[in-house]
């Protein structure tokens, strides 16, 4: 619903005196302010009528667009009948996790009331997206890109493209969001999707105009529930350039797995004959395979799409195993700041820990239920980082997840591993099941030394690539394999570490890193915002410093 001319001037009011709330941001970084209203609507994106989540009426929702360390003020009001959170899948936020947007940080925003988050995208560059973290409403959309361009002085290793477009993939459903939430507080497993959408479109909706001889650029980000995409258009290659904030070598690829949660920018030219082309987005490792269909529109087409969409890949595990293990990070690009990606030589410094996490599903009281190390996630009633801010007793227990599996039955638990402040750890994630994967990690980028299937020894670390793996947010996990990465704790808080099937996710396949430092300096980490929302146990402290 519009605000009323009392809600617009307050909400300005709020936004014109939110710097001077969070004096820790940065004032001498410029600031971006966006002003969304969150609500219900009807959708047809696979020809039938659905409730779907908007912002500002649009969905997906709108582009954020920055540069890097801009301050961004988000005043988000929640105009749905229901709790609502916004999470911004790669942004890091540098030292202050009460701003991540779910459930184990951040008090979620009431029916009828607005919340305004103050990020910073601080050393950041690169493609991500946003989305709503609760009560399962990924599912009806809420959704949109984010973009963070460097700053003027800092060289790109590529020309500007004549055009950049974010492109939203994603598995989807007929069934309103709340059918598929009852369907799993039912304890049942998710049903296979309905269709695939490009931008919130289904097959044939979504079409991109290009000129002849130009280059664009495409940030795509799979925004969808459980299942890899494959990214392809008909006739024309693609050169990888950016992965999750990190300057990619540019290679070039005829298509490219998108695995659930992560983001790519690719360079393609617009140097075919000028007629319409096919983009293709399709499944990968199911059965069936969903396939949906856009259009690459030259504005000097001479006719329409012609001939049978470009197929995907046959080769399945092998052929995707590959491609993942050749994007490697550019050396000799810039990265947010003046000094090289490349210096920070990570193959050279000793790991202090390694951190083993192997995923299971199976029943919990009859329930269908998902665990990782044998611990299913069970959301807190006090958001865990106000928990730990206000010493709040009886809300977690610090390790109440092994650091490493010990194969028991699953059993359920609010599951937060401490570790150190300033540790390098390795992190292995295990798939003994046979879907492909896929782990996000809130408030870092990691580096993705390796994988490969069968079973993790320490005699795998001699196939890592400590030169030039990719830094990034999100990583795969094949199937009956594993996945190792690097990770400098440099960021402290409370970090969710999750998988990225939202089912799983939401039946428990997650947990909260807690980097820990006993300093209180504000170089460490940042006091709680003074509009911090405040619920559960906490609800009658004060933001005051304590």
């Amino acid at each position: 619903m519009p605000l009323s001319l009392a809600g617009r001037v307050a909400v300005c009011t709020l936004l014109c005196v939110a710097v001077s709330l969070f004096a820790n941001v940065g004032a001498e970084d410029p600031y971006r302010f966006f002003n969304w209203n969150v609500t219900y609507g009807d959708i047809y994106p696979l020809g039938v009528r659905q409730t779907g989540i908007l912002i500002n009426g649009q969905f997906p929702g709108p582009d954020i667009h920055s540069v890097t360390n801009d301050n961004l003020i988000i005043n988000v009001f929640n105009s749905l009948d229901e709790p609502f959170l916004l999470s911004w899948n790669g942004i890091q936020q540098r030292r202050n996790s009460y701003e991540d947007g779910v459930i184990g940080t951040t008090c979620p925003i009431p029916p009828g009331k607005n919340f305004t988050y103050i990020l910073q995208v601080k050393d950041q560059i690169g493609s991500f997206y946003y989305f709503p973290s609760l009560a399962f409403h990924k599912a009806a959309g809420g959704f949109g890109g984010i973009r963070i361009l460097s700053r003027p002085r800092i060289p790109v290793p590529f020309p500007d493209p004549d055009g950049d477009y974010t492109v939203l993939i994603g598995d989807w459903y007929k069934s309103n969001h709340t059918v598929l939430r009852a369907h799993l507080d039912r304890g049942k497993k998710l049903p296979f999707p309905d269709g695939i959408l490009i931008n919130g479109r289904g097959p044939n909706g979504y079409a991109l105009t290009v000129e002849q001889g130009k280059t664009y650029r495409l940030r795509i980000s799979n925004v969808g529930l459980q299942h890899s995409l494959n990214f392809r258009i008909q006739n024309h290659k693609m050169k990888l350039v950016e992965v999750e904030g990190t300057h990619t070598l540019q290679t070039t690829y005829s298509s490219l797995d998108v695995h659930v949660g992560q983001s790519y920018s690719v360079l393609v030219t617009a140097d075919q004959p000028g007629q319409d082309y096919y983009i293709v987005v399709s499944s990968r490792f199911t059965t069936p395979i969903l396939t949906t269909t856009g259009v690459l529109h030259y504005s000097n087409s001479a006719g329409p799409v012609s001939g049978p969409p470009p197929g995907g890949p046959t080769i399945q595990i092998d052929w995707s195993l590959n491609q993942a293990r050749s994007i490697r990070t550019n050396l000799t690009a810039s990265g947010p700041r003046p000094n090289p990606q490349g210096s920070y030589h990570y193959g050279m410094i000793n790991t202090t820990r390694t951190i083993r996490f192997a995923s299971s599903a199976g029943q919990v009281n009859g329930k269908q239920r998902y665990a990782v190390n044998s611990v299913s996630f069970v959301a807190p009633d006090t958001p865990l980082k106000l928990a730990d801010y206000f010493k709040i007793q009886g809300v977690f227990r610090e390790n109440s997840i092994s650091d490493k599996p010990y194969g028991g039955g699953i059993y359920l638990d609010t599951s937060v591993l401490t570790v150190n402040y300033r540790e390098f750890v390795e992190i292995v994630f295990e798939n003994s099941e046979n879907i492909v994967q896929s782990w996000h990690l809130d408030g870092y980028s990691f580096f993705v030394v390796g994988m490969d299937g069968g079973q993790w020894t320490s005699d795998s670390r001699n196939q890592y690539n400590l030169r030039d793996a990719v830094a990034r947010c999100t990583t795969q996990v094949y199937p009956m394999s594993w996945t190792a990465i690097y990770v400098p704790l440099d960021n402290v808080g409370m970090w969710n570490l999750r998988s990225e099937f939202w089912a799983r996710q939401y039946l428990g396949q997650q947990l909260y890193l807690r980097v820990y430092t006993a300093s209180t300096s504000l170089r460490d980490e940042f006091p709680i915002p003074k509009n911090a929302l405040l619920c559960g146990r906490a609800s009658s402290r004060s933001t005051r410093p304590l």
